[in-house]
This record gives structure tokens, sequence and C-alpha cells, in this order.
């Protein structure tokens, strides 16, 4: 537990949280007054302890400064009167990172990669800080900051979020009169255009690639480029249509926050941890959202107090590589010790400053705050439930940081059947390449097959309270991996297996997903395999962990794989320090011969109170008959709902 001193709680003005803008400003202050014990003479490098990252610790300085300082933009702007050694400190950094004599020089945007990543969250800054750092900078320095900038302009750049780097980066230089590519912001917006998906949502490049960046990044960077454009006549249409994309976004986002303030645990850079308060914090600064400011708050309150709750960052302000606490097993390849602070975008309202009504106006309940409640999100495939156990969790059919028929092995963060805001997938050691939690595989030489690449199939709401969801993958077997196993996208395969088709429909109700199973298209090109199918639960981790057949369970939350229909075998599989929560790890599974007759299972995740009643699944005709435990029935034709998958 951090031992971060916070001011009183009021809950008066936030029912829910009991947090105000005093909270955030103490939160900020750690993290600033943590960077500076670890800053170079000059300012410009922030070397943080750890391990260095995938690129270097020249890299890991150039990010401490950089989004820290975009930290420190924010609390500038919405405070300038009281932060004026901040500005000043920052502005020191700024003339010794980026002349190209000093010894504490930036790596260049033309000289690494990473570095036009960080030169977006400069040019962000100085945007925000105008008055207060661009104002008090030498000629000289501004003519370094401009020439570093520069080396942007015409770059390429990964076809993702990456895009709004530039945009940001020229945007800025054409502000104070530099030279830039006018085509390349053109040419920038129309890529971002080609991302979206709809419902205000955008894939973080051309794949089904769903994630926290459909948050902290594309919806969040429009709205600062509104900022600089806003006296442009020419860009109204495109700021009103970004504003209205945002809300949106945020009418499924909201949905995907835990009553406890967690958010959804799945997607790759999870060490940025709050930043997922960005987009909510973005609404407010464009000033036009639909969704009221007292909501927007507790929004953002509820995951800063998560963390902060959990000594993330700690009390000496730092923001070590992990969820709650240091997890260095969470690193990806780009992965090093000032990457977290990215965190900082998640403390973007306090550029607005302390009048704002966002600030002023008494928190209002999130949707799982109102009760239960059931809820598809159509771009990225999610059937998405919260229960009054506070939990949020989602059964997915849409995700896999992939496409339609390439078949590469599984992302943990991304190619689950299930992610909440209170369990984390298995990250490591050989559940990461032999998936089992949240997923269902035949079994070859005891091994799982994957299932990226899946068609997707029914992603629909059957009535209030009950979806359904189904897709239909080629089960394959990767062999030899190009490098180790990433829980991220997956990594990549150089030589893969291939096996039959492997259906899979999800009929969800509360914290029962009604998971039912089948193998097909057998044929001389698919491989031999055992003949076993294996069906796995949430991974859900805690201490004390107790388990019974089928079923692992905290003091507060069970976990339960039950047999419905065909399954030969139960049990749980129990493993340690395999994901960034604390404790140990259970994964309920059940398994059953593969065939084309349906396998049915119920899967939970919820309050233990509720888990001892399950489903019943009966067959009548093509329809199953499910009946919940409240009673409650659906009927369902199963099969009709899957996709028509001959191209794979």
């Amino acid at each position: 537990m951090t031992t971060l001193e916070l001011p009183p709680l009021d809950q008066a003005l936030s029912l829910r949280t009991g947090w105000t803008r005093a909270h955030w400003e103490c939160v900020a202050d750690a993290i600033l007054d943590g960077a500076a014990r670890h800053q170079s003479p000059g300012g410009a490098l922030i070397r943080y302890p750890g391990q260095p990252g995938g690129y270097g610790a020249d890299v890991d300085a150039l990010e401490g400064f950089s989004r820290t300082f975009m930290l420190a933009a924010f609390r500038i702007a919405g405070d300038p009167a009281a932060t004026e050694e901040l500005a000043e400190r920052y502005a020191r950094g700024f003339a010794a990172g980026a002349d190209p004599r000093s010894p504490e020089r930036w790596l260049r945007p033309d000289e690494v990669d990473q570095a036009k990543v960080e030169s977006a969250a400069l040019a962000l800054g100085l945007h925000l800080t105008r008055d207060q750092i661009w104002a008090r900078l030498s000629a000289e320095t501004r003519a370094h900051i401009v020439d570093y900038l520069s080396g942007f302009v015409g770059a390429s750049y990964p076809p993702n979020n990456w895009a709004w780097f530039r945009i940001i980066v020229e945007q800025f230089l054409a502000s104070v009169g530099a030279d830039h590519r006018p085509s390349d912001i053109d040419d920038d917006l129309a890529l971002l255009d080609s991302f979206e998906r709809g419902g205000g949502w955008s894939a973080d490049g051309h794949g089904r690639d769903f994630d926290h960046y459909c948050g902290w990044a594309l919806p969040f960077y429009p709205i600062i480029w509104a900022d600089m454009v806003k006296d442009d006549p020419r860009h109204d249409e495109r700021i009103a249509k970004y504003q209205a994309d945002l809300d949106d976004y945020l009418d499924d986002a909201l949905h995907l926050i835990g009553a406890d303030g967690a958010p959804l645990f799945q997607g790759r850079s999870l060490t940025y941890r709050f930043a997922t308060a960005a987009p909510v914090w973005a609404a407010a600064f464009g000033g036009s959202s639909r969704h009221a400011p007292g909501l927007l708050r507790r929004a953002a309150s509820g995951q800063l107090a998560h963390f902060v709750g959990h000594g993330a960052p700690s009390a000496d302000g730092l923001l070590p590589i992990g969820w709650h606490h240091a997890w260095r097993k969470m690193a990806q390849n780009y992965s090093g010790t000032g990457s977290p602070y990215w965190a900082a975008k998640g403390l973007f309202g306090l550029a607005l400053p302390a009048s704002h009504s966002v600030w002023t106006a008494p928190e209002e309940d999130l949707p799982i705050d109102r009760g239960a409640f059931s809820r598809v999100l159509t771009a990225p495939g999610w059937l998405v439930s919260g229960t009054d156990d506070g939990v949020v969790r989602l059964v997915n059919h849409g995700t896999d940081h992939g496409r339609e028929g390439v078949h590469g092995p599984d992302g943990p963060l991304y190619a689950k059947l299930g992610y909440s805001t209170a369990t984390s997938p298995i990250l490591s050691g050989p559940g990461v390449a032999d998936p089992l939690d949240g997923a269902v595989g035949l079994l070859r030489a005891g091994r799982p097959s994957h299932r990226a690449g899946f068609v997707r199939g029914v992603c629909d709401a059957l009535d209030g309270e009950t979806t359904v969801g189904s897709s239909t993958s080629r089960a394959h077997w990767p062999i030899e991996l190009a490098g180790e196993p990433d829980h991220g996208h997956g990594g990549a395969a150089t030589r893969t297996v291939f096996g039959p088709l492997i259906d899979v429909v999800s009929v969800s109700r509360g914290a029962w997903e009604v998971r039912f199973s089948r193998v097909r298209g057998e044929g001389s090109d698919t491989a031999d395999h055992d003949g076993d199918l294996r069906i796995g639960g949430w991974a859900l981790t805690g201490d004390p962990l107790e388990t019974a057949e089928g079923e692992a369970r905290t003091l507060r939350l069970a976990s339960r794989v039950v047999a419905l229909r065909g399954i030969a075998e139960t049990g749980v599989r129990v493993e340690d320090d395999v994901t960034p929560l604390a404790g140990r790890t259970g994964v309920p599974w059940a398994t059953a011969r593969a065939g084309e007759d349906w396998t049915v299972c119920a899967v939970f995740l919820g309050d233990a109170a509720h888990a001892a009643s399950s489903p019943v699944a009966d067959p009548e005709g093509a329809v199953w008959r499910i009946t919940w435990p409240d009673g409650r029935t659906t009927s369902v034709d199963v099969t009709a709902t899957l996709p028509d998958a001959s191209g794979l």
C-alpha cells in the first residue's frame, strides 16, 4: 500500500472517490519531484533506476524528460502562477537537451525512431506552455528546438497511432513559423481516417488492433491538434467530428471501468497505467462533450485512485514497469525505465484551471455504479457485462491484434476470449506460448492450438441482459517462434502446423458465459492431433487462493468452469508469479473429445457468493435453451450465429 500522503477526502463533492483537484496535484507533484531527483545536471535527461529498455539508456533518459515534461506542461498550463519554478526547471532542460553541442543532447528523431514519439510529447507540452516556457527560451534555444523537431518532417513511421506524432510536431512547427510540410499533415490525417471503424472507434492500424491506444492516443491527440488549429475555420468540420467521435467512444469506454476504478486489463503498454484516464480528460478539454463534467471526473479519479491505492506511484514518485507494483515481466521490446511515465497523459485534466466545471461539479455515477448492465461493443467485437460485484468483464470475438486468416501466435493481451477489470491473463511462463486461460484449444502432443486470424461471426444482443458472439478459427500450432513469445501482439512463428476448424459461440449474461465449442473440417491437409479439446476459464490471481474441482477462489471472487454437455474432465492449474497482480493464479479448465457435436461449458467470473448455482443448457432441435441461475431462459440457434469460414 502506498505511503503517498494525500489530502483529506471530500465526499460531498466526490461521493464515489472523495478525490478533488488537490489529490491530483499531489500525485502530479510527487511524480515531478521524483523526476527532479533523477535528472542530469542540466536537467535534459532523467535517468530512472532499473534495467535499461530495448532501445538503450539514452532513449530511456529522453523518455524520462519528455514524458514528465508533458505532465509538467499540464500542471503549468492549469496553474501558471504557482508553477514558475517548475517552468524554469524544464526550460533549462530544453536548453541543454536541444543543443547539439551539449553533453546532455537528446537523440534526434532522424537518429532513432523512438525520438519521434518523444518529439510529439515535447511539441504538445510546448504548445500548452507557450507563455510560460516557449516565451522564456532564448532565440538560440528555440532555433535548436525547431532544428530538433524538424528531424521528423517527411520522415517515416509505423502506420498506426504514430501518425498523430508527426501531425503534432509539424503543427507546432507551423505555429512558430518554422518550415514544415502541409502535405505530411494531410497524408497523416487521411491515414488516420482509414482506421475508423464506426461508433467513435478507430483501430490502431489496419488490423484488429483494439486496446487502450483507442483511448489514450487515437481520440486524445485530435483534441490537442484541435486546440492548435482552432482559429483556422478550414478545420471546423473535422474538429467537430473528432469531438463527436470522442463522445461516441466514451459511450462504450465508460462501461469498461470497474467500480473500484480499475481499467480493463487488455492490450499492450499496460505499464502506462492511469494513462487510461486520458480520453475522459480530453472530452472535458474539448469543451463540447455531452458527457457531464462530474461523470468525466468520476471516471478519471476512480482510475488514478485505484493505482495510487495500490502504490503506483510510490511515495518517492516513481513508476517502475509493472501494474500495481513493479513487475519487470510486463516489459515489451520498447519498454524502458522512462516508458511508464506515459501515464502522464492520464493527468491531462490538470491543464484545466481549478475553476473549470470538471473540477467543481459533483461526481456522477459510472455505468457500473448504477448497477448491472450488458452492452455490445460492435467495433472491437466485445460482449461487455458489469455486475453488482463491481467487476466489468468482456467476451472477445473480434480482437486479436491481427487480421482474418493471418495465423500467428496468440497474443495473451489480445486473443483471449475474456478480459476484465479484476483479472490479468497469464503473461509469464509456459502459458504464454501454450494458452490455457480464456482459450479453446485443440491439443496436439499436449500443446493447445492458437486462434489468432479467426473469422468473426455474430456479435449482438439477444435481449437487454443477454448477448451472443461467435468466431471460427483455424487450429494452428506455432512450432518455431521468431524470438521470445510476446505478450502484446503475440510475436511471429517461423513454422506453423495447421489443423481443423474450431467454432466457439458465447452466450453471455451477467457473470456467466455459456460457451459452445466444436471441431470440424478434418481433412487430409490437417495435422494429426490428440483428439482432445481443452476449454480454459478465467485466470484468477489472489492471496489466499483456494481451489476445488473446476474452480479457483479468492476472498472476493471465484472463477469456475462447469461441465454442461460433452465434458470428460475438469480441473484447475495453479501457478506462481505469472501475472502482475499479487498472489497465486488459478485457471479452471475442462476437456472433451473433439468432434462436430457441441461441447458446452458454463464459465464464471464474479462474486464468490454467486458462483454455486450455474446455468443449464438443453438442445431443442436446432435451438439451445439456456436456463440461467435466476430462472430466466434464453433460446438461441447456436449454429446460425457462426461466420462463413470458407476462407480459412
